[in-house]
């Protein structure tokens, strides 16, 4: 058994730096959220593509939205060392920001569990993004995906949390 004084900060991580999947056998099932934020930054006529609907490909928005839950549902798939979880709840929102040539998503999954479901709600995200990348890239292949990051979370023994900024 390993020294508590002498583990790693990192969860992942014994005391010996071997990575390994944390035991949350003895943790409390309790409802837990995750909201996770990002942004995809593209030339103007891309984004009125979107807008128009007239992207080749189809219902840009529609299908980033699909791909985002399916991403969170397939996380621990994709994440070596995270656990598979019961989701209970995916909701995806895009926010269109003309002025800045963007789209901002948002994320929030939901979960009855042991573990929280940031990784679910970042992976969410980042699917989302990543498909509106890939049903408008012969239009613009510069678009750039930013500031993907966990804007709060809650539940579980060490309560809520919410970024600063």
């Amino acid at each position: 058994m390993n020294d508590p004084k002498n583990a790693s900060p990192l969860t992942h991580f014994d005391a010996a730096g071997q990575a390994h999947m944390v035991d949350v056998g003895g943790k409390a099932d309790t409802h837990r959220i995750a909201v996770a934020a990002g942004t995809i930054v593209m030339k103007p006529d891309t984004l009125a593509l979107i807008l128009e609907g007239t992207a080749r490909k189809g219902d840009v928005l529609g299908i980033a939205r699909i791909a985002a839950i399916m991403g969170a549902k397939r996380t621990s798939d994709l994440v070596p060392l995270c656990h598979p979880l019961p989701i209970t709840r995916v909701a995806v929102e895009f926010e269109i920001d003309q002025l800045q040539s963007c789209i901002h998503c948002r994320a929030q999954v939901d979960t009855v569990g042991k573990t929280g479901v940031e990784m679910e709600a970042l992976t969410a995200v980042q699917v989302a993004l990543l498909t509106i990348y890939d049903m408008c890239k012969a239009a613009d292949r510069g678009m750039v995906m930013t500031n993907v990051r966990v804007l709060e979370k809650h539940g579980g023994k060490s309560g809520d949390w919410t970024a600063s900024v």
